[in-house]
């Protein structure tokens, strides 16, 4: 399949650029900040997602969504790292939405209507420690009654502190299990924790939580299947997101090369610098193209697909990080000052490389799958 989008697919990349530019640019960061607002996110640019069908991107149209695929949310993503909006789309519209229409029941895909709608916001809770390690998940789940009783604590929960229900993964007797959980039940404990890029996540404690048997999604012991579907797909999106904000970062010094001058030239007429910008370029290139196959790759079902997805996070977060740093010392002792957005990106790219696994943390899948 060729590595460009389709024209329907290039129309939905500049809906989603022009709205964000215009709702939600940096200065709606900076303001989040700034006025160190309670939630982080505005529940009022959720919404307004939902009327424009990105919040439903992935959810089926019976289910109130608009019935695309894995690019559009890729697309979606990149866009969302251009202008470093804080948003639930990760969280709720590509890790929750594809657990729920994976193996949600009648009633818990109900959740997918109002997530579509943008009413809503979901949130999974997987990782337990510094990184991300999905394979050792030490949340317990012991029958309890007709239902579970979990104990345990997972961090790094996007959007955990205003989320509507939680999907948390535990194990029990038969296997790694998903439940859904309202994060007002007692013993559930919230933690809002603001990262270093000014986003948002949560540290969740669960202490003796009760829960019946209807809180578990799919079948008791058989979490496994749909939480990789959901960890792949937001493997790709996060490699969407630092494409988009390596780009941008990207963007943002070549106008500072072309305006800024030094011993009365301009500093883009220096040879190194030219050098550098078109090395950076090109590795910028192979990274959308990674991401792009790994996302069409998802599309068609192809089984190599969680491997692909590995692959564009881990380029992905290599180039991103590559961008950043060649944009703050191209800037100089600039670039780090809050005055100027590139700092600001290098703080959304540190956050997404580590966000569902880094270029380590790939590399050793990659090549444990490939019986090394």
């Amino acid at each position: 399949m060729p590595l460009i989008l389709t024209e329907e697919q290039t129309l939905l990349q500049d809906a989603a650029d022009g709205f964000l530019s215009e709702r939600a640019p940096i200065a709606h960061l900076r303001q989040l900040r700034d006025s160190r607002d309670a939630d982080g996110v505005s529940r009022d640019l959720w919404r307004a997602f939902g009327e424009m069908g990105f919040s439903g991107v992935v959810i089926p149209e019976e289910d109130g969504g608009s019935g695309l695929g894995a690019v559009e949310a890729g697309v979606i993503a990149e866009s969302l790292g251009r202008t470093l909006t804080p948003s639930p789309f990760m969280g709720s519209s590509v890790l929750a939405a594809t657990v729920l229409k994976t193996a949600g029941s009648e009633a818990q895909m109900a959740w997918l209507v109002k997530i579509a709608a943008g009413e809503a916001i979901l949130s999974l809770a997987v990782d337990e420690g510094p990184k991300h390690a999905p394979a050792r998940i030490a949340t317990r789940a012991e029958r309890s009654g007709n239902g579970f009783k979990l104990n345990g604590a997972k961090g790094f929960v996007l959007d955990g502190h205003v989320a509507d229900a939680l999907i948390v993964a535990a194990q029990t007797d038969e296997g790694l299990t998903l439940f859904l959980i309202d994060p007002t039940t007692p013993g559930v404990t919230v933690e809002r924790t603001v990262m270093v890029d000014a986003h948002n996540a949560a540290r969740v404690t669960l202490s003796e939580v009760q829960v019946d048997a209807d809180a578990v999604i799919g079948a008791v012991g058989e979490g496994q299947g749909p939480l990789d579907a959901a960890l792949t797909l937001g493997r790709a999106c996060a490699a969407s997101s630092l494409v988009g904000a390596g780009d941008q970062a990207f963007k943002t010094t070549l106008d500072y090369l072309k305006t800024r001058k030094q011993f009365g030239k301009l500093i883009g007429e220096f040879q190194a610098l030219q050098h550098r910008a078109a090395h950076l370029f090109t590795e910028l290139e192979l990274a959308k193209a990674a991401t792009l196959a790994a996302l069409q790759a998802i599309d068609a079902g192809h089984p190599d697909a969680e491997q692909a997805a590995g692959i564009a996070k881990a380029k992905a977060g290599r180039v991103a990080e590559l961008a950043v740093q060649e944009a703050v010392q191209m800037h100089g002792g600039v670039g780090m000052t809050d005055e100027f957005d590139v700092g600001l990106f290098m703080k959304r790219v540190r956050v997404l490389n580590e966000l569902l696994g880094d270029a380590h943390f790939h590399a050793e899948r990659l090549a444990r799958a490939q019986g090394f």
